[in-house]
């Protein structure tokens, strides 16, 4: 595949809607005119590049309508992405299908007003205000993260550690875990049984990790079981 293989059925398409169409103006791959209107620009790739969104941005200081031309993806993950993107940067996107030169004008430019998730941002700030100290590293990968929830489990295994078996509501007020009896009833981690009406035990699995870890700290705990427990519900 070549970038000159997308001209073609780009040209025919900016034709048919009435614009005369002239390749590499003034390092412009495409520039499309219509009576007085602005300038269409149009720059190919063979993929959606930063290369290409570089150019794209470049662009926009001659014409609001600037489009980044690429073949069709087959991906819809990936296509939503080339989506967002061009919304959040103001520009346009066409797709081309070479196996019959069909053009998509997926997106047009226009500016990008983002829309705030009040749910997401209070998620956000809840997290940040229930997990305690600062146990990650910021800008790993591929490493589990030790969450207010991760944190929370912890106290309550120590709790329960300590105190043998014990109500949630107790666990709640020992531990400072607001949650306790809802954290230990759905047992992610599978520390927890109940083992009467509203009592929970610590299971061995539970009271392993502790023995073998030996940490009074659930935050220096946290950190070390952090590598081998599956991330928590709702974690990012």
């Amino acid at each position: 595949m070549k970038e000159s293989d997308l001209y073609p059925p780009i040209k025919a398409f900016l034709v048919a809607q009435g614009y005369e169409v002239k390749s590499e103006v003034a390092g412009v791959d495409i520039v499309a005119c219509r009576d007085d209107e602005d300038p269409v620009l149009v720059e190919m790739k063979t993929g959606l590049t930063l290369a290409l969104v570089h150019q794209g941005i470049a662009r926009q200081s001659i014409s609001d309508w600037v489009y980044l031309a690429v073949p069709q993806v087959r991906s819809r993950k990936a296509l939503a992405a080339n989506l967002r993107l061009c919304r959040r940067l103001g520009l346009g996107l066409i797709m081309v299908r070479l196996s019959d030169s069909h053009v998509t004008v997926s997106v047009d430019p226009k500016p990008y007003k983002p829309r705030k998730v009040k749910a997401r941002r209070g998620r956000l700030l809840n997290e940040f205000a229930r997990r305690v100290g600062d146990p990650n590293t910021g800008g790993t990968n591929r490493v589990k993260l030790v969450t207010a929830y991760r944190q929370d489990a912890l106290r309550c295994a120590s709790f329960l550690s300590e105190h043998g078996d014990s109500k949630g509501a107790d666990v709640a007020k020992g531990a400072a875990v607001a949650g306790a009896t809802n954290l230990m009833r759905s047992n992610h981690y599978g520390w927890f049984e109940r083992v009467g009406r509203g009592v929970y035990a610590l299971t061995t699995d539970g009271a392993k990790d502790l023995e073998r870890y030996g940490k009074e700290s659930p935050i220096e705990l946290a950190v070390e079981l952090a590598d081998e427990l599956a991330i928590e519900p709702g974690a990012d």
